[in-house]
């Protein structure tokens, strides 16, 4: 979520009409405004290098007026880390949202195989040295992510709260180690096998 996007579902939300009907069109109007702004920023980011890509290039692409682009992002850095956070948020959210009985606390073998389908985009976000923003964002959605997980799990004995953040955030960095490890060897091994050898490591190293 971007720095903005709080103060403006706020402000939204204040001029809200008493029919739910009408609070929901400003949501709809936002998520569509901000997902081609978005959409507009990752095109224009495989034709050139990020930093030469500018908010006016953007609104062009978009069809978005600059007054617009600036009640949802302070900059394209912001517009960036909107794009990478919401598919950090749908990965880590993903096997709650769903509620999926499995004993994964990750849907590794889903999220594997859709980094390996935007690789360009990995090697885009390397060479503008932006995969550490990447990373750090990763490790606190996941460290979240996975500490709820192991909540649900009927598999796991009663761990101290403070103890199960702690291992949440090790298995968080270990989750995105093996996804480096993958990566650079050239995804060799198939999304579903990491799946497994992940959820390995996670169980072994728990029970």
């Amino acid at each position: 979520m971007s720095r903005n996007e709080r103060s403006n579902s706020q402000q939204y939300a204040g001029r809200g009409a008493p029919q739910n009907k009408k609070r929901r069109k400003p949501d709809e109007r936002v998520r569509r405004t901000r997902d081609r702004l978005g959409s507009a920023f990752v095109a224009l980011i495989h034709e050139k290098a990020i930093e030469d890509v500018t908010v006016q290039d953007v609104l062009d692409r978009a069809s978005v007026g600059r007054s617009t682009f600036y009640l949802h992002f302070r900059d394209k850095n912001d517009l960036l880390l909107s794009q990478l956070e919401k598919f950090l948020e749908t990965m880590s959210t993903a096997l709650s949202m769903r509620k999926e009985a499995s004993h994964r606390v990750v849907p590794v073998a889903e999220m594997f195989a859709h980094i390996e389908n935007q690789r360009q985009l990995y090697r885009i976000l390397a060479d503008a040295g932006r995969l550490n923003d990447f990373f750090d964002l990763a490790q606190d959605y996941f460290a979240r992510g996975i500490e709820h997980r192991l909540r649900e799990s009927s598999r796991l004995a009663k761990i101290p709260p403070g103890e199960l953040a702690a291992r949440a955030v090790a298995l968080a960095g270990s989750l995105l180690s093996l996804l480096r490890w993958w990566l650079d060897r050239g995804a060799k091994e198939p999304p579903g096998e990491m799946d497994e050898l992940f959820h390995r490591m996670v169980w072994n190293g728990l029970q």
